[in-house]
């Protein structure tokens, strides 16, 4: 069973899942990297957590003595049996090289440029639909009732899967990603209906093939072979989990902000060409993902003795808000010129989705204050943040005015 004991000490006991790093970790990796600049941990198996750019940089490059065939930290230390080969668990982001070459080639044509600005009019017709729905002044939840369903509906599309289905999206989220702290054989078995949805998508496309991204999936041939069904499954999982709950983290996160910062929020509606230099300062600075990694065998690394199939979790947030990399680190500036953030991970397996994330966000926050120039947070104690690795607030009660 996992330790759910309070941490005492986050240097030497670090917990993802701990009260107090979901609802605040800024000021525990500000310490950290002072003190402790990669902290240890016995739970999950045993794991280590470099809070430096240059810690996790050079973890996320390294795929000599670390891998990624799972990328999710559960209770307790993973063997072999369970690490698939080439393919990992849910490819391209749990394959090594060289498979990962293979397995993030065939995805990329879905995310290029092109395929992504096109979808700007529907995702602003989305937005637009959302923020009716919110009505015209009061409370509004605008994590749950506006970012959370943005993603999905391109997801939804993308994947071919039924709109109804939209709102199982955010249970099959919480049981992949929000419950890493229960027993594992819990989690087996709350995962099994997660399993079963899938695998009916898969066969509703053998038998109804469409231009969607699993018809595709289905179709497509490596050295004349189709994709292996478990590649199949794994790649739809990894595009529903990543392309929602990352985008959702980051809209809800930036609106968190500018509902207790009057001056950005003042500025983004009254200077629109601030628009993309903010975007990233708010990936920069509130950046949603940390992925793992496992050490391959018995060694030294960043001075720490690291053990095989000890846990690594990249902070990539944490590196975002080094001082050593990023002038003033711990003050967000909209208007910040030099940004060469890591929001979106560092070497081989940077994120495919980045500029369907980036489209989205962009998106959602211009028709949030076109709609509401003013809102503020309603009651701050009542935001909570979504435990484990990937960061954004799920409940977020802000009160809104409307712009006539």
């Amino acid at each position: 069973m996992t330790d759910k004991s309070p941490v005492a000490d986050f240097a030497t006991d670090w917990d993802h899942t701990d009260p107090t790093w979901v609802n605040d970790p800024y000021p525990i990796w500000e310490d950290l990297r002072v003190r402790c600049p990669v902290a240890h941990t016995e739970r999950y198996g045993g794991g280590w957590f470099p809070v430096t750019h240059a810690g996790v940089s050079a973890v996320a490059k390294d795929t000599e003595n670390f891998t990624s065939r799972t990328v999710i930290i559960g209770p307790g230390r993973p063997g072999e049996e369970e690490l698939p080969s080439p393919i990992g668990v849910a490819p391209p982001i749990t394959s090594d090289p060289p498979f990962h070459q293979i397995a993030r080639k065939i995805i990329l044509p879905a995310f290029s440029p092109a395929v992504v600005n096109a979808l700007e009019p529907q995702i602003r017709a989305q937005c637009r639909a959302l923020i009716a729905d919110l009505g015209d002044e009061g409370v509004v939840n605008a994590s749950w009732d506006y970012a959370r369903l943005i993603p999905p509906s391109v997801i939804r599309q993308m994947l071919g899967f039924p709109e109804d289905d939209i709102d199982k999206f955010a249970e099959i989220i919480h049981v992949v990603s929000e419950t890493v702290d229960e027993p594992e054989a819990q989690r087996i078995e709350a995962f099994a209906p997660v399993e079963e949805y899938f695998r009916r998508q898969i066969e509703d496309h053998q038998q109804n093939p469409r231009d969607d991204l699993t018809t595709y999936l289905l179709n497509v041939e490596i050295d004349g072979e189709k994709l292996p069904l478990e590649m199949v499954w794994g790649t739809m999982v990894l595009i529903l989990i990543a392309g929602i709950d990352t985008t959702w983290g980051a809209i809800g996160a930036s609106l968190w902000h500018l509902a207790h910062h009057r001056d950005d929020l003042e500025r983004l509606v009254n200077e629109p060409e601030l628009m993309p230099v903010a975007i990233e300062e708010f990936l920069r600075f509130y950046a949603p993902v940390s992925m793992a990694r496992l050490v391959k065998s018995d060694m030294e690394f960043l001075g720490c003795p690291m053990k095989e199939y000890d846990w690594i979790l990249l902070g990539f947030p944490a590196a975002n808000r080094d001082p050593a990399v990023f002038k003033d680190a711990d003050r967000f500036i909209i208007d910040r010129a030099e940004n060469r953030h890591v929001a979106f991970g560092l070497g081989i397996h940077r994120c495919v989705g980045s500029n369907l994330a980036r489209l989205e966000l962009r998106v959602a926050i211009e028709e949030f204050i076109a709609r509401y120039p003013r809102f503020e947070l309603d009651d701050p104690a009542a935001v909570s943040w979504a435990p484990g690795q990937f960061r954004g607030p799920r409940n977020l009660p802000v009160r809104v005015a409307f712009n006539s």
